[in-house]
């Protein structure tokens, strides 16, 4: 799909950004890797508009040599349930845009805490920042989780998941992007929220062979990435798009600061 940003307010980036563009191609082919890539997903890895997403997981980020290695844009971890915030969260928010790329940051939901303690605390912790792309909330099972390893009914879910996302658009003045993997979404999002952009995650396939019918502005194609500036692996990400699609979405948002 061809993805533009209906309802955006601003993201302010230096005119390198907007250059670098033309050139990441050939900077994405040269500088970020993948330690274990998968067959299925090569084309991601040649698409033009590359970006990553992180947290406290990575530790100390250069991100001007991230930057120089050809990514864009940075989706960055805040905050978790109602009182969790990544103690990464402000440094990598104003060091990534001080290196020129488009970030927005992300809330992971936490099923046994009320949605509405959820939203209070993203707002409480996330800047109101003219500058940043769309907030995302990450949905997702917490099969793994110590604390909160259920599942809970389709309807309540679906009814959390509003009760956030109207919460983080009245907040940025940006409708939300939707973040979630293949179990969530099947068990959950089928045929719901179908005016959101999502970010999918699809590490083995390519996303419309696993979410037949969703149109989809991101995708999360490997955990196993790397990139210069960053220590470690790192999930990689492309944006659905070509260099003028991108190009158009930050003029649109850089006019309306």
């Amino acid at each position: 799909m061809r993805f533009a940003y209906r309802r955006l307010s601003s993201v302010g980036l230096a005119a390198a950004t907007v250059v670098a563009v033309a050139s990441g191609s050939a900077a994405v082919a040269g500088a970020l890797k993948d330690v274990k890539p998968h067959e299925a997903v090569t084309r991601a890895h040649t698409m033009p508009i590359q970006g990553i997403d992180v947290s406290y997981w990575q530790g100390d980020i250069d991100w001007r040599q991230v930057r120089a290695a050809g990514v864009q844009f940075a989706f960055i971890k805040a905050t978790e349930g109602g009182d969790h915030l990544d103690p990464m969260f402000l440094r990598n928010w104003h060091a990534a845009k001080r290196a020129g790329l488009a970030r927005g940051a992300y809330h992971f939901i936490y099923w046994c805490r009320y949605a509405s303690e959820q939203a209070a605390w993203f707002v409480r912790n996330v800047p109101r920042d003219p500058d940043a792309l769309p907030p995302v909330l990450d949905l997702e099972w917490h099969t793994h989780s110590k604390t909160c390893p259920g599942k809970i009914s389709r309807e309540l879910a679906l009814k959390k998941i509003k009760i956030i996302l109207d919460a983080m658009e009245a907040h940025t003045g940006k409708r939300p992007i939707i973040y979630t993997d293949p179990a969530f979404h099947k068990d959950v999002l089928q045929g719901e929220f179908k005016s959101y952009h999502y970010w999918l995650r699809s590490v083995a396939a390519e996303p419309d062979k696993i979410y037949r019918g969703r149109s989809w502005a991101f995708w999360q194609f490997t955990t196993t990435g790397t990139v210069p500036g960053i220590k470690g692996k790192v999930d990689r990400n492309i944006y659905n798009g070509s260099p003028s699609d991108w190009d158009r979405v930050l003029r649109w948002l850089e006019a309306s600061r």
